[in-house]
């Protein structure tokens, strides 16, 4: 599996929002601390809550800078093991196995592999909560500038996961956090929206800088983001 899109550029900013640990304790319920495999594990967000809990991570990452900040963010971990890639671990061994909320069929199935009859396979992403009007009048600006603009939107991996028919049916799970950040650390998680940026093309760092606008005309401090930990899980045929 290969990911044509380059987020070398895009590496630099960590103030993405952590998962929501109830979301994370949710997920662990059914195979407690085990062998996860991280596939498209970036900077390292859900490879850390996985640690945290016990597990002995295997986290895949393409990007080099992304897998870098992975490494040292996890450094203090000797069950984090960190691999180039998109995906051709050893398979068999792993009790968990995760993507976010694009993945598709060859990944179900290399998920499949990994397992090796036993386990779970699971799809996790956090979404903004548009019922915030800060958020909604974002999202708006955004929706004005890109049409067809496909963000804070819900993503259902279930029906992606049942169709592949290698696994039970999936379970939904969704947990409420909150995210505190500096308000400019997290305008400048804006400068590294991979999915903004492939959408806006050349208008991107204009939305961007009409995003900064608005926010800022609210003051410079801390911002208050609500986000929802949003998931599907589901069990390997044993």
């Amino acid at each position: 599996m290969t990911n044509a899109w380059d987020y070398t550029r895009l590496a630099a900013p960590t103030t993405r929002p952590p998962y929501a640990p109830a979301a994370m304790d949710r997920l662990l319920t059914a195979v407690g601390p085990c062998r996860a495999a991280v596939i498209g594990a970036g900077t390292g967000h859900l490879a850390l809550e996985l640690l945290a809990r016990g597990c002995e991570v295997d986290a895949v990452e393409q990007d080099s800078a992304l897998r870098d900040i992975g490494r040292e963010r996890t450094v203090d971990s000797p069950r984090a093991h960190w691999h180039s890639g998109t995906a051709g671990l050893p398979g068999a061994r792993f009790g968990l196995v995760t993507f976010g909320c694009s993945a598709g069929l060859r990944a179900f199935y290399e998920a499949c592999r990994l397992l090796g009859g036993h386990g779970r396979v699971a799809c996790v992403r956090n979404r903004r909560r548009l019922d915030d009007p800060l958020q909604a009048e974002i999202e708006a600006l955004i929706r004005s500038r890109v049409p067809g603009y496909i963000g804070a939107r819900p993503t259902c991996q279930a029906a992606a996961i049942d169709a592949s028919g290698l696994f039970g049916k999936a379970v939904r799970f969704e947990e409420p956090i909150v995210h505190r950040v500096p308000v400019l650390d997290w305008l400048a998680s804006w400068r590294s929206h991979a999915g903004l940026q492939r959408q806006a093309g050349a208008r991107f760092y204009e939305v961007v800088f009409e995003i900064e606008d608005l926010v800022l005309r609210h003051g410079v401090g801390t911002i208050e983001v609500p986000y929802t930990t949003l998931g599907w899980t589901a069990e390997a045929p044993s």
